[in-house]
């Protein structure tokens, strides 16, 4: 294992070999996500320490593909994912990997709860475990971290006393953790869904595929809108998400809408 601007792990089969980078360090869901699929976890894994530098190894080709988080069940979507994927890079979505979620709080050995004032996580899954933050540790300071595995490495480098991390619980054997609390998250139905992105390539259709498209406004006037939903609904396509983005290059109110529709890019009316 050496360092890549995270790390790397060694394939597990000969011939020709997939570079995977993920969003990391080592111990995330994200890695969770790609080892959940045979052919990208048998490749080179990558980590990187932010989205941006996962999809920056795809696109200049350090990686063939990159894994990262895009909607959680409880929070919504991963807006600073959505924005990169949809103004910054083109890339394309080759598949996606829905995860159970299990955040466990973990700490250095001997750590009691009520030793904990300071808890580190990435923001998204601390919202994911306020209810159990409240109600648990209402005086401790949550402190925002790169990533949740990343939060759980630093309690463990930096041996910080009286700190804890919300991660995933096989963190914990990774960096020499305890689990104070297992399946904190608010929501027992927890899940994320996670993008697999590649320089070019369309997928194959599957009989199941989604198409992701960002749609612009020719003129921001009464029933814009409306009458491009009209649009998919006067040929029969399914709309299974709509979000207004922030086009970035714009003033206040400059929006865009971001549509995930049922269908293949190669069907005749997507």
């Amino acid at each position: 294992m050496t360092d890549v601007n995270g790390t790397r792990t060694t394939p597990t089969s000969s011939g020709p070999v997939l570079k995977v980078a993920f969003f990391g360090p080592f111990g995330t869901f994200t890695e969770q996500a790609v080892r959940s699929q045979a052919d990208l976890g048998a490749g080179e894994l990558l980590a990187y320490r932010t989205v941006p530098d996962v999809l920056d190894a795809v696109a200049s080709g350090e990686a063939d593909y990159g894994v990262v988080p895009i909607e959680n069940s409880i929070e919504g979507t991963v807006n600073f994912t959505q924005d990169a994927l949809s103004f910054d890079y083109e890339l394309l979505i080759q598949r996606e990997i829905v995860l159970n979620i299990e955040h466990c709080l973990l700490a250095l050995p001997g750590t009691k709860l009520s030793d904990v004032t300071t808890v580190l996580s990435i923001p998204v899954a601390a919202a994911q475990c306020h209810r159990y933050l409240r109600e648990n540790l209402p005086d401790a300071e949550v402190r925002a971290a790169n990533s949740t595995a990343d939060a759980a490495r630093t309690v463990s480098s930096e041996k910080m006393i009286g700190a804890a991390a919300i991660a995933p619980c096989n963190a914990a054997s990774l960096y020499g953790l305890e689990v104070l609390a297992s399946n904190i998250q608010d929501h027992s139905g927890n899940q994320t869904r996670f993008v697999v992105v590649g320089r070019e390539g369309v997928p194959t259709p599957t009989g199941h595929d989604v198409t992701g498209i960002v749609v612009y406004q020719r003129a921001d006037e009464p029933g814009s809108l409306i009458s491009i939903l009209q649009e998919f609904a006067a040929r029969r396509v399914n709309i299974t998400n709509l979000l207004s983005r922030p086009t970035k290059d714009g003033g206040l109110g400059d929006y865009c809408f971001v549509m995930y529709l049922d269908g293949h890019i190669a069907d005749e009316l997507v």
